[in-house]
């Protein structure tokens, strides 16, 4: 009886969720919050704790996590990034997108979060972005919810 009950228990329990979705970017530089998105999967998911992952399967695309109060910051991280990776530079990479493919290997294509009381865990102030350096285009965008 008592393995019968740790079954139920196993059999009750979230399974690992993939999403794929698409996100509609619609300028060269664009930051998209998409923390609501998220936790929206989070929450249909039923998944109570666990992690929560988040790819993106483009070399001119990335995933943030920073202050989304303030949009006055993705200027400033914009501006950052173009210092950095300046467009009109002589680069090896000829493509015309040398820049975009350097800002994405500085922010990187891939988070993992943390999942709490059926929540996304972040600090007050923080959202994900999904951050588009090649644009506008239509992304792909890979979401992973796996229970503890």
């Amino acid at each position: 009886m008592a393995a019968d009950t740790g079954r139920r228990i196993a059999a009750e329990r979230p399974a690992a969720r993939p999403h794929a979705v698409q996100i509609e970017t619609h300028a060269r530089v664009e930051f998209k919050d998409i923390t609501g998105m998220i936790q929206q999967m989070i929450t249909e998911s039923g998944v109570q704790s666990g992690t929560c992952h988040v790819f993106v399967p483009h070399t001119t695309a990335a995933i943030l996590i920073n202050e989304n109060d303030d949009s006055a910051l993705q200027k400033d991280l914009d501006n950052f990034l173009k210092q950095l990776a300046p467009r009109d530079k002589d680069y090896h990479h000829s493509d015309g997108n040398c820049d975009a493919h350097l800002k994405a290997s500085v922010v990187g294509c891939s988070k993992s979060l943390l999942v709490e009381n059926g929540r996304l865990v972040l600090g007050r102030w923080q959202g994900v972005f999904f951050c588009e350096f090649d644009g506008p285009r239509r992304r792909d965008l890979r979401i992973k919810i796996i229970p503890d």
